[in-house]
C-alpha cells in the first residue's frame, strides 16, 4: 500500500465518521427530545470541540510531527460514536459532541498535513483528490444511515458496527500514513514567522470561514430541512446529504485538471457562486426535488473551497527543505471552525424564530461572499511580487 493511498483512506474513514452521525441528527434529535433551537445549540458542542480543538492539534503537529497525532484521532474518532449514540438529553449530546468535534479536528489538522506531505513528494495538485475521500467517506456514511434508518436500527446499534470498521481501517493502514518532521526532531535552528500578520492567510482563512459555515448548514441541516420544510421521510432526508456528498465528491476527483486550467483563486470564485445559487434554488423552490438538486449545487460550488484553500495556506509557510506549513494550516484551520461553530446556533436560532428556510436562506449569502474573498486573497498574493 503506498502513502498516498494510506491518506486517501484516512480522509474516507474522517468523513464517513462526519457523514454517518450527521445523517442521523434527525434520530438523534427525537432520542433526545430537541426542538429546533435546542438542538442547534447541542450541535454547537461539536463546532466547539472543533474549533478548540484544532490550533493546538497544529501545534503539536508542528512540534512533535503529525503522524502520531493523526493515528491517534483516525482511532479515537470512530470509537466515539458509541458514546454519543448514549445521549438522553440535548446536554448529554451536545457536551458528547465536543468529545467528537475535538478528535475530528485533529484528524483533520493531522490529515491535511499528511497529504501535503504526499503532494510535495508527487509535485501534483492532489489535495481535491484526498479530499474527494472525505466526501466519498461522507457519501457512505450517509448512505449507511439511510438504510439504518430504512430498516428502523437505533443509533447505538448502527454506531456500534461503524466504530468497529474504523478501527479495523486504522490498523490495516496505521504503518504506511506519512507525517511531517516535527521542529523537536529537527537539528537546524527553525526561524518562526508571525502567521497573524499575514493579509493573504486572512483572506484565505475567510474563504474557508465562508464555507466552513455552509457545508456545516448543509451536513446539519439538510436531513432535517427535507424532513420538516419539505415533507420527506426520515430515510429520503438522509438522501439530501448523500446527493450533497456525491457531488462533492465527484468535483474532488477531477479536481486536478479543474484546478491547473482555472488556478486556485478562479476556482476559489466560481465555486462560491455556484454554492450559493444552489442554496437559494433549495429554499426558494417549495419542492422536494429543489432541494435534492440545490443541495447538490451546493456540493459542486463547495467541493473546492477546503482542499484549495489548504493547498494554498500550506505554500504560505513553505520553507526551502520543502518542510513546513502546519501553523499555517493550524491559523486557516481554526478560523474555518469558527464557522462550524458560529453556523449551527445561528442556523437553529434564525429557523426558531422563522424557519429553516431563512436560516438557510441566509447561509447561501454567506457561501457568496467566498467570491470577494477569494478575489482579494489573489490580490494579496500577488502584491509582493510587484514590489
Amino acid at each position: 500500500m503506498s502513502r498516498r493511498l494510506a491518506t486517501f483512506i484516512v480522509f474516507l474513514l474522517n468523513g464517513g465518521v462526519f457523514g454517518t452521525w450527521a445523517a442521523r441528527v434527525p434520530a438523534l434529535a427525537d432520542q433526545v427530545g430537541a426542538e429546533v433551537g435546542s438542538l442547534g445549540l447541542a450541535l454547537l458542542g461539536a463546532s466547539a470541540g472543533l474549533a478548540f480543538t484544532a490550533p493546538l492539534a497544529a501545534r503539536v503537529c508542528a512540534v512533535y510531527g503529525s503522524r502520531g497525532v493523526l493515528i491517534a484521532s483516525s482511532l479515537l474518532s470512530p470509537l466515539m460514536l458509541p458514546v454519543l449514540a448514549l445521549s438522553q438529553s440535548p446536554l448529554q449530546l451536545g457536551l458528547t459532541l465536543v468529545a467528537l468535534g475535538a478528535s475530528i479536528a485533529a484528524m483533520d489538522v493531522s490529515m491535511n498535513m499528511a497529504a501535503v506531505v504526499v503532494v510535495r513528494e508527487l509535485q501534483r495538485p492532489l489535495m481535491p483528490q484526498f479530499h474527494a475521500g472525505f466526501s466519498v467517506g461522507g457519501l457512505i456514511g450517509s448512505l449507511g444511515s439511510a438504510a439504518a434508518a430504512q430498516v428502523q436500527w437505533t443509533p447505538m446499534r448502527h454506531f456500534l458496527i461503524t466504530a468497529l470498521v474504523g478501527v479495523l481501517v486504522v490498523a490495516v493502514i496505521a504503518k504506511k500514513i506519512p507525517g511531517g518532521v516535527g521542529e523537536r526532531h529537527r537539528e537546524e535552528v527553525i526561524e518562526r514567522t508571525n502567521v497573524l500578520k499575514s493579509p493573504v492567510l486572512w483572506l484565505l482563512a475567510c474563504v474557508a470561514l465562508c464555507s466552513a459555515i455552509a457545508e456545516g448548514a448543509a451536513a446539519d441541516w439538510s436531513a432535517l430541512f427535507m424532513v420538516r420544510e419539505r415533507g420527506t421521510g426520515d430515510a429520503a432526508g438522509a438522501y439530501a446529504y448523500a446527493g450533497y456528498s456525491v457531488a462533492m465528491a465527484l468535483a474532488r476527483w477531477f479536481g486536478e485538471p479543474v484546478q491547473r486550467k482555472l488556478g486556485p483563486h478562479r476556482l476559489l470564485a466560481a465555486g462560491g457562486g455556484l454554492a450559493a445559487t444552489g442554496l437559494a434554488l433549495a429554499v426558494l423552490a417549495p419542492v422536494p426535488v429543489a432541494g435534492y438538486v440545490g443541495f447538490g449545487l451546493a456540493g459542486l460550488g463547495l467541493a473546492y473551497s477546503f482542499p484549495v484553500v489548504m493547498d494554498l495556506a500550506s505554500e504560505v509557510g513553505k520553507r526551502a527543505d520543502g518542510s513546513g506549513g502546519e501553523r499555517e494550516l493550524g491559523l486557516v484551520t481554526t478560523i474555518a471552525y469558527t464557522g462550524f461553530l458560529a453556523g449551527p446556533p445561528i442556523v437553529g436560532g434564525l429557523a426558531h424564530v422563522s424557519s429553516l428556510v431563512l436560516s438557510l436562506g441566509f447561509v447561501a449569502l454567506v457561501a457568496a461572499l467566498i467570491i470577494p474573498s477569494a478575489w482579494l486573497a489573489r490580490r494579496a498574493a500577488r502584491r509582493p511580487a510587484r514590489v
